[in-house]
């Protein structure tokens, strides 16, 4: 996945997806890379990809347009 960055991380499985959401109405491809240990999900975290020459564009809606 080198081709891929990391723009952002988070806790829930459900807001990486409205994030992802959000940047793919933007047309950004995005996607969501589940980090939590696989037996009881208590550790780790939720990583959002976007392709690395959107990722600077991808940060700034992050940023400026989705509140939780």
């Amino acid at each position: 996945m080198g081709r891929w960055q990391t723009v952002t991380t988070i806790e829930s499985p459900v807001r990486a997806e409205i994030i992802k959401g959000v940047l793919e109405q933007h047309g950004i491809m995005a996607m969501v890379v589940n980090k939590k240990e696989s037996v009881y999900h208590i550790h780790g975290h939720y990583e959002i990809l976007v392709p690395r020459d959107h990722a600077l564009q991808a940060a700034n809606i992050i940023k400026n347009e989705i509140t939780f």
